[in-house]
């Protein structure tokens, strides 16, 4: 997974793992389930992200190497204080919005995934349960960039030119950055801005790194993204969809990495994001409140337990989530090896027509959504069924409203698909 960088290589401890149980009854899932189509144990319906510790510090002797290694005691000891997380495994149902983030963390490329939903859906604790469940990543120790020191895409210029130069530099593990954006957040703290501290006491002209600079190589989570400035979710858009963020103002001409998964949420009774910055999102999951009652007594009492004995509510889902894991890893190995059918892609762009979708953005990431699950699935061939189960994510937020349509644009996507596929 080229953007959120390499994965440790250790081995996978089972304390460091949580397990996914079958998203409506709770039930281990087999990872010799099939994972396509509407079987008892589709993918769909259960839960899980890869996660993998381990790593150290490489230091060498010098100023660099001190600072790398205050920054590690920093970072373990910022992580050892910080608050439990509610295990991703143990959210019940919202299989879209599940599905949605685990193609995204398979292939980043995809291109986030906006979530709308009504209040009190777990939106937000699903989300910030994300950045427990994945893998490390090496880093320049003494860099604000989060640079990795061997995937020039995501390297700053400084680290590039250091490589050149064959300069010993200082590595760091950290978990993948996961930057929350407050909704009151101006454009300078978004993308960075000049140093008024070393103007000021120095004399001297410096760049000081912003949210996006943070978010390098990791995951930048937006609630309640339909009220954020216009603006500023397009610098998001365009920031995660080319990668770099560029910053030109104060006498200062700063160009940094910026790859990083974008993750929306928001209520639609607030109000829509405009068409045209929908459309830049990879998927679009639709979530609802649960109406089964038995269900929803087990979310509260899920909830109850977890804010009475966090540690042993975490320790339930280790084990079956260790399982799971390794077939997320194992997707992420097999996703090159993975082809479309040329007829399969036709008939992608022939819904696509057929729904007047704008661009070919729906095209492009309804393929690589297929291929993400076909992945997962242990596959390297991508079936309809792939297809079926992806598409309506990735084509429902791109089709032209209409006010005197009643039909849902999700069941309208999955009408085109039989009437094309059959």
């Amino acid at each position: 997974m080229a953007m959120l960088g390499q994965a440790t290589p250790v081995n996978i401890q089972a304390s460091h793992v949580l397990c996914t149980p079958h998203a409506y009854a709770m039930r281990p899932w087999s990872p010799t389930a099939s994972a396509s189509g509407r079987s008892s144990s589709a993918f769909h319906t259960v839960s899980g992200i890869v996660l993998v510790t381990g790593g150290g510090l490489l230091a060498r002797r010098g100023k660099r190497s001190q600072r790398a290694a205050r920054r590690a005691v920093a970072e373990a000891t910022k992580a050892k204080e910080a608050r439990p997380v509610f295990p991703f495994a143990a959210i019940v149902g919202q299989s879209e919005m599940k599905l949605s983030l685990i193609l995204n963390v398979i292939d980043p490329k995809v291109g986030g995934v906006m979530i709308m939903g009504d209040r009190g859906t777990g939106k937000t604790t699903t989300i910030r349960a994300l950045v427990d469940l994945l893998p490390e990543i090496d880093c320049v120790a003494d860099d604000p960039y989060n640079s990795s020191p061997t995937q020039s895409d995501v390297m700053s210029d400084e680290v590039r030119e250091r490589r050149a130069n064959n300069e010993e530099m200082p590595l760091l593990y950290k978990k993948v950055p996961m930057v929350d954006l407050p909704l009151g957040a101006t454009e300078d703290r978004v993308c960075g801005t000049i140093d008024i501290e070393k103007a000021l006491t120095q004399g001297q002209k410096a760049f000081e790194p912003g949210l996006l600079a943070k978010a390098n190589r990791g995951i930048l989570y937006v609630d309640e993204v339909n009220l954020l400035d216009d603006h500023l979710v397009d610098v998001l858009l365009d920031s995660a969809a080319g990668g770099w963020n560029t910053v030109e103002r104060e006498g200062i001409s700063v160009r940094h990495p910026a790859k990083f998964i974008l993750v929306g949420s928001g209520n639609p009774e607030e109000g829509e994001l405009r068409p045209q910055l929908l459309d830049r999102f990879g998927m679009h999951a639709l979530i609802k409140t649960e109406s089964d009652p038995e269900l929803r007594v087990q979310i509260v009492e899920s909830c109850q337990e977890f804010a009475d004995d966090p540690a042993g509510f975490r320790e339930k889902f280790k084990e079956m989530n260790l399982e799971f894991s390794e077939t997320i890893l194992a997707a992420m190995g097999r996703l090159k090896d993975v082809t479309i059918d040329p007829d399969l892609r036709l008939k992608i762009s022939q819904v696509c027509s057929e729904l007047n979708i704008d661009g070919l953005r729906g095209d492009i990431v309804t393929n690589r959504a297929a291929r993400a699950y076909a992945a997962f699935d242990g596959r390297t061939d991508v079936t309809e069924e792939d297809i079926r189960t992806v598409i309506s994510l990735t084509l429902r937020h791109r089709l032209r409203k209409d006010v005197l349509d009643t039909m849902d644009s999700g069941d309208k996507v999955i009408k085109i698909f039989d009437q094309i596929f059959d």
